[in-house]
């Protein structure tokens, strides 16, 4: 008789295979997790013991960990974050070395939630949390080749005294993200359920740049062919918005340095939460690249902000959400970015779950499937 190993069981086979060569992980907690999930089962808690990550060792302490685990979450290990004092948050230390992108090695897989996206692009968890100050969450989902949330600001606690940073999920699509917004946003009450569809065509907004950012023509072309598809499909109709937003990078910076009153920083601010509301109005979605870059080397990305797309959102507050549109020529994968009003978090996963049902489906990286034939 065939004996049914179990979800953790299984998560952890695959960290143990994987993350001496990935680096995803800086903790693993093989007996925890298993009694975890030998509680939810008995218990018959609603995530019957769901294996998935939290970022960095103090992970386990935050809001979204202790929510999950409260519906039968089992956590199986802390996820690799920047070492100190790194100028740029774009890759991850883990126990073993240096995180690496599960599609090209010699790549950074993003960060600061590096190791969150390695874990669920390659099978080790089946969502991790992460927190999102400038694009932490949905940089590297877009170069790991899933989908990654950050959600309203202050919609949770947040990490970072700016209130610049906003917790958030990856996990391998928007349907395997439902657990967190169901449990962690609302607490599991019928108002919680991003399930229901919404009514198709969606309107959205969609911009190369913002207005002001320099993009890769490849990861441009990319997202453009995503678009043009979804709008083909009939998921998506475009409306004859211009988004042009004020670069945010000096408000960014001076209110993360801790000057929220600088004239420049209330300048923009005002200028861009103005101009995103008429945008969004009527639910509109606003279509972006997740990044304007391909994914870097090791080394760091030079004069690149690879934030250049996704920090006017921690800004302004609007959750945004990034998904697989597909790869370059060179095998680096590109994300889509989406963004919806404030507040409206379980639609835009909503809108996600329609986008990728409309585009292909998101391939296995090959670190991935060489661990599944292996075994």
């Amino acid at each position: 008789m065939t004996r049914t190993t179990s979800a953790v069981a299984r998560a952890l086979e695959r960290i143990g295979r994987l993350d001496p060569a990935l680096h995803a992980f800086v903790e693993v907690w093989p007996d925890e997790a298993l009694a975890r999930e030998r509680e939810a089962v008995a218990r018959r808690l609603p995530l019957g013991g769901l294996p998935f990550a939290v970022k960095g060792p103090s992970g386990i302490r935050s809001f979204a960990a202790r929510r999950l685990i409260a519906a039968g979450g089992s956590p199986v290990g802390a996820t690799s974050v920047p070492g100190p004092g790194t100028h740029w948050q774009t890759w991850g230390l883990g126990a073993h070395g240096r995180t690496v992108n599960p599609w090209r090695a010699d790549r950074t897989p993003g960060g600061s939630s590096a190791g969150s996206a390695v874990a669920v692009a390659t099978g080790m968890a089946e969502l991790a949390t992460g927190s999102d100050g400038a694009g932490s969450v949905r940089i590297p989902a877009a170069w790991c080749g899933v989908f990654g949330l950050k959600t309203t600001n202050g919609l949770l606690p947040s990490p970072d005294r700016s209130g610049l940073a906003s917790a958030g999920v990856l996990a391998r699509s928007a349907g395997a993200a439902e657990p967190y917004l169901r449990h962690v946003l609302g607490g599991g009450g019928p108002d919680a359920s991003p399930a229901l569809p919404l009514p198709l065509p969606l309107p959205a907004v969609y911009s190369e740049d913002l207005g002001f950012a320099e993009v890769d023509p490849e990861v441009a072309a990319v997202v453009r062919a995503a678009v043009d598809r979804l709008v083909a499909a009939g998921t998506v109709r475009l409306l004859g918005r211009d988004a042009a937003l004020l670069d945010p990078v000096r408000a960014w910076t001076a209110i993360r340095g801790g000057s929220p009153d600088d004239p420049e920083a209330v300048r923009v601010r005002r200028t861009n939460d103005d101009r995103l509301d008429a945008l969004l109005a009527g639910g509109a979605l606003l279509l972006t690249p997740a990044t304007p870059n391909r994914p870097h080397g090791h080394e760091g990305p030079g004069d690149l902000y690879s934030t250049a797309l996704t920090w006017a959102f921690n800004l302004s507050g609007h959750p945004a959400a990034s998904l697989p549109a597909g790869f370059t020529g060179d095998g680096c994968p590109v994300g889509l970015q989406l963004a919806a009003a404030r507040g409206a978090d379980v639609r835009l996963l909503a809108a996600a779950r329609a986008v990728e049902d409309a585009l292909p489906a998101a391939p296995v990286p090959p670190a991935a499937g060489r661990a599944a034939a292996g075994r």
